[in-house]
């Protein structure tokens, strides 16, 4: 059976939990609450914290036998994270809490799925919600008063919420229209290529395009690992420039990591790999004062990548996908990264890119199920275009 989980810290916000869950309760639908806490439940909860720091790596002590506080919440943020990944049972859930309770509730729910339902009541809420939200699909909803007992805004806001996860609880979205999904990444300088191969797409999947700005290429891997992609384009890998050096829209270490865990059919390129990322001149690092930029615009340069991080670069990729059990095709076009790195553009160096993809098809391992191609075209050429469309709808047949 399906429940709302209304998750808080049972210590010191019980009386707030209590009402939330009696209102989600009242409108129809069945609760699980839930107590995050560190210390004593001031209320009757259905999982209590000893189940839920159960869950951490190193045991319920690693979570509750300490005194240091931040360190006890920091582990708990853990615990839940494992706990509600076990949970087969969760319609929506929702949370209360000030600092600590908001770090550790969100660490939950940020493991969960795209599209189930996530709304966090949080004294944090109209400041910078980036590290509690990241990449997922989390509502954060201000408390207006802080959480010290009720009163009547905070009685509003708390029915205000149940209302609204009672509602997409359960009403879900309705199915898709049965065109499967598949993600692309694109940049400013693999735009026509992107949006060529999304067009050639379109008629047989639901293709959503991802600005690769770091951000965009983890929003992307989220939704492959919540099972809601079939595959993927990834004709623009260059998070992996700003990741390795410096840059300021960098991916993560686990970039190409759902690739890797999924299988998912995977068609990638090299596009914008020729540069890194910086905002205004003035924020450039010492140690690249003397490189070659190019103004994007006053608030973005772009700095040109050397030959040996180009290797580096190409090693960082193809080491990865030689991890992938699923099928992957690599296309190279040797006439350009990017709409800079072509003949006469700002960027062109040839010998900076052959130095890329020798190092790509040198470590990316060529089998069976991978496989690297080398185009005499340019990345936005509209042949490359319909290379790549060709690549994708042969893995996807496999």
């Amino acid at each position: 059976m399906k429940r709302i989980y209304v998750v808080g810290t049972a210590d010191t916000k019980g009386e707030e939990l209590a009402f939330l869950a009696d209102a989600i309760t009242a409108a129809g639908a069945i609760v699980c609450r839930v107590d995050v806490g560190t210390r004593d439940a001031t209320i009757p909860v259905d999982i209590g914290a000893m189940e839920i720091a159960d869950h951490h790596p190193g045991g319920r002590d690693a979570v509750l036998g300490g005194n240091d506080r931040g360190a006890a919440v920091a582990a708990m943020g853990i615990a839940f994270a494992r706990f509600v990944q076990s949970r087969t049972d969760i319609s929506g859930i929702i949370g209360i809490g000030g600092g600590g309770g908001t770090s550790i509730i969100t660490s939950g729910m940020r493991a969960l799925p795209l599209g189930l339902p996530k709304i966090m009541v949080s004294t944090l809420a109209s400041g910078d919600t980036a590290p509690y939200v990241d990449v997922s699909d989390i509502i954060m909803m201000p408390a207006v008063t802080d959480m010290a007992g009720l009163n009547r805004i905070s009685r509003v806001v708390l029915h205000n919420a149940a209302q609204a996860i009672q509602g997409m609880a359960t009403k879900p979205a309705p199915p898709p229209d049965g065109k499967p999904s598949i993600g692309l990444t694109m940049f400013g300088v693999t735009t026509p290529c992107v949006t060529a191969i999304a067009d050639q797409l379109r008629s047989r999947y639901d293709c959503m395009v991802f600005h690769a700005t770091g951000t965009g290429g983890r929003s992307m891997e989220k939704l492959a690992d919540s099972g809601l992609l079939s595959g993927v384009v990834d004709i623009t890998t260059t998070e992996v420039c700003d990741l390795l050096f410096g840059g300021v829209l960098p991916a993560t270490e686990d970039r190409f990591g759902a690739i890797v865990r999924t299988g998912l059919p995977y068609v990638g390129s090299v596009g914008a790999l020729d540069m890194v990322n910086f905002w205004a001149p003035s924020t450039i690092p010492e140690p690249y004062r003397d490189r070659l930029f190019y103004e994007h615009n006053p608030n973005v340069t772009l700095m040109r990548t050397t030959a040996d991080e180009c290797r580096a670069i190409g090693e960082w990729i193809g080491t990865r996908l030689a991890r992938c059990g699923g099928p992957v095709h690599f296309l190279i076009p040797e006439k350009g990264v990017s709409a800079l790195d072509i003949e006469g553009g700002a960027f062109f160096n040839p010998e900076a890119d052959a130095v890329l993809f020798e190092a790509i098809e040198r470590t990316i391992q060529p089998n069976g199920k991978r496989r690297v191609t080398r185009l005499p075209l340019h990345i936005n050429d509209p042949e490359f275009a319909k290379a790549a469309t060709s690549a994708f709808l042969d893995i996807a047949r496999q």
